[in-house]
Order: structure tokens, then sequence, then C-alpha cells
């Protein structure tokens, strides 16, 4: 059965299992101040954890990338997805905190696939002008699962134990998984897609960014080009944004706000509700900026990022307020502006490099990105309980305007004349 606008549905399946992803990474943050007591767990002690997996998470993105770029989407995806799933599981066994530690080093190995995977899907099923809105789509996935982990964990931790939460979590990975390999296809292998969307596809990517079926990206070459490394900083200034949001934001309600566990589930979700937002208005406003104003597509990521650091800085004040509702507010708009210039950032690979290149450009970039979150946590574990979490707020406030410079200055627009040219939506869009 032939199905219209295919691409839709395979980018809202890479959405589906990016939110597995997330909430199966996020339930220990809310499990946190549980842990902190059964297991006697300090802050110090809590940063390692979490360092354990952001190390991992960073060494692991380019080989899952390069991975994925050789084996295929279809098998290498499944395969990480069902490791991540088994190992979160096993969370529900260990009694210290250094077995949380390795458990949690071992899914930042499996997991980092995510973001690879979905912007190689973004790139094979979408034609350059629709990219944004894909990458957007299937980003939205990430503040998802996020939102879903604070109701679901503490339901399960009120219900049942903190165990559950972790077996709960793994388990709908499982599932998901499996949901994926029976699905996904590539558009020139896919039963189900029409001849006029696979022409449509394909018509709207850039020539020059084609690639032979077996060519293999070459780590060397993508790590000389200017324009790599313009992704990779700027990518490494925005991502600790997200990882005190996903990580610390529980322990600051509940330390500084003083915030009861069932507020927190109830409250805690809205950073990354605005954060899906954030994700979509981005690819909105590169298409509009695109179709609309004649700017080029590198141009307009560009112009969308720094839209998003200006709003970025209002995490910054944070650091002054007193009341928890309005802290949650000012950290959920810095949640809508990280997701969009976070969007656009990642979304720049498929733009600058070959389809078989995507992956590992997309892994090497995320492992800039997350070593800046490694470094800012351990920074916060070492230094929060001295001198609050004020100061790690007014800095990210500011970090996404360096971003922005550098975009500006270090990448260049290639094939811009291109690049620029759209086709113009098919009828059925």
């Amino acid at each position: 059965m032939k199905i219209k606008n295919l691409r839709w549905w395979i980018i809202s399946l890479v959405c589906l299992v990016t939110i597995v992803n997330y909430l199966a990474r996020s339930s220990l943050s809310v499990a946190a101040p549980t842990l902190f007591t059964e297991l006697h767990i300090t802050e110090q002690q809590y940063s390692w954890i979490i360092s354990a997996f952001q190390l991992a998470y960073t060494i692991a993105q380019p080989i899952c990338g390069y991975i994925l770029d050789v084996v295929g989407l279809k098998v290498g995806f499944f395969i990480f997805a069902v490791a991540w799933s088994l190992v979160n599981m096993a969370h529900a066994f260990v009694g210290s905190w250094q077995g949380l530690a390795f458990l949690r080093g071992l899914m930042g190995l499996t997991e980092a696939s995510v973001i690879p995977a979905g912007m190689k899907t973004s790139a094979e099923w979408f034609p350059a002008s629709e990219r944004g809105i894909a990458g957007g789509l299937f980003n939205v996935g990430t503040s998802i699962g996020a939102m879903l982990a604070p109701p679901l964990v503490v339901w399960a931790i009120l219900t049942f134990n903190w165990e559950a939460a972790f077996v709960i979590t793994g388990g709908i990975g499982l599932v998901v998984a499996v949901i994926w390999y029976l699905i996904y296809n590539s558009p020139e292998k896919h039963p189900s897609i029409t001849e006029e969307e696979k022409n449509y596809i394909f018509d709207g990517q850039e020539k020059h960014l084609q690639s032979t079926v077996n060519e293999k990206p070459a780590m060397g070459v993508i790590l000389a080009q200017r324009n790599f490394w313009g992704i990779a900083v700027t990518r490494f200034l925005a991502d600790p944004a997200w990882g005190t949001i996903s990580f610390w934001m529980p322990l600051y309600l509940t330390q500084v706000m003083h915030m009861p566990i069932k507020e927190i589930a109830m409250f805690a979700w809205l950073p990354f509700l605005a954060a899906d937002f954030g994700c979509v208005a981005g690819g909105f406003l590169t298409a509009f900026l695109i179709k609309r104003c004649n700017i080029t597509t590198v141009n307009s990521r560009r112009i969308g990022f720094t839209i998003a650091a200006v709003l970025m800085t209002a995490i910054g004040f944070v650091s002054i307020v007193e009341n928890a509702y309005i802290a949650i507010a000012l950290i959920s708009l810095g949640g809508f502006a990280h997701q969009m210039l976070s969007t656009l950032v990642i979304t720049l690979a498929s733009d600058l490099f070959k389809k078989n290149e995507v992956a590992t450009v997309t892994g090497l970039a995320g492992s800039a990105a997350w070593a800046g979150q490694l470094s800012f946590n351990l920074l916060m574990g070492a230094l929060v309980v001295t001198i609050g979490y004020g100061p790690f707020f007014i800095i990210l406030g500011f970090l996404d305007l360096i971003g922005a410079v550098v975009l500006w200055t270090v990448i260049k627009d290639t094939h811009p004349s291109e690049t620029n040219k759209s086709p113009k939506l098919a009828a059925q869009s």
C-alpha cells in the first residue's frame, strides 16, 4: 500500500524513538531526590554519576554516527535502542552510586546514537527546504521525553518504588525498538513511498552533497573543514544549558525553591513543553526565510539561531528571582530558546555535508556539545554547594550569544545559489 506524505510519518517515527530515549535518560534526574535518601548519594557523587553518562556519550557520538553511516539506520538504530533500554532496566538492581555511574556510562555509549540517527533520517527523507521543520519535529522528542519523565517516574515511585521507574521506562524502549525495525526503511527501499514523493525528495536535495551508495565518510576530511568546527564550537557553547535543565532542575527546585516532589511532577515538565515549541518554531522560521524572503538555507539557520540566542539571555534572571513559579517560567523560556537554536545548528550538518557524512558529522559535533555539558556539569558539582546556582544561570544566558558570533564568522555558505533554490511544495503537502 502506497502512503502519501510518507516522509512525515517517518520523521514522526524518529520522534517516537527519541521520546523514549530522553524518557530513559531523564528518569535518573527525576528520581534523584529519592535516590539521595535511599542510596545516601551526595551532590558531588551525583555529578560523577551524570559525568559518567556525559563522558561516554561524548566519546560515543562520532562512533555511533559512523556505524549508522556504514551499517544503515534500520539495523543500527534498532540495536542501539534495544541496548539502552536493557541498560536502563538494569538500574533497578544497583545499590550504590558507583553502580549507577557504571550503568549510566553504558547508557551513554548507546543513547549517543539518537541525534545522529535523526539527522541522517532528515537528510535522506527531506528536501533542503523542509529539513529544518523535519529536524525540529524529531527534536521535539527530546523535550517530550523529558517532559513525560516527571509525572511517569514520580507515579512509579509513589505507586511502587524507585526501581519500578527504571523497569517501566526501559520496557517502553524495547517495544518502540521493535516498532522501528518493522516500519523503517530508506526512501530507495521503502515499499510504501510513492514515485511522486520519491522524486520530490531527491529533486529538492543539494546535488553537490550527494554520495555514492557505498561511499564511506572520511574523518580526516571532515575534521579539516572550517564548517565542521563552526558547528562543533557553537554546539559546545550551547549544550550546557540543556544539560542543566535536564539534570539539575529537579534538584534546584527541591533544594533552592523547596518544592515537594508532587509539585515537581506537576510543574517540572513545563520547560520541556516550551522546548517542544522551540524545536518546531526554528524550522518554520527558516522555511519562511528561504521561501518568502529569498534567503539562503545556511543564512536562514544563522538568523534563527541569533534570535534564539537573544531570547536565551532570559534564563540569567533565574539567579535573582525568589518565586519558584517565576523561575520555572524563565527556565521554560530558556528551554524554548535553547531547543530552537540547538535544532538549527544541528540541522546545518545536513545542509553543509554529504548524505553519507551527516551522521558522522553530527556525532563528532555532538561530542563537542557533550564535552561542553560535561565540563559545565563537573563545575556545578564542585561549586554549586559553595556559590549556589545563580552564577551558572547567568553564564548560560550569554554562552549562545558567543555561539551566534561563531556561526556568522566561521561557517562558509557553500553553493548559496543552489541551496537558495527549493522546489515548490507538492500538492499533497
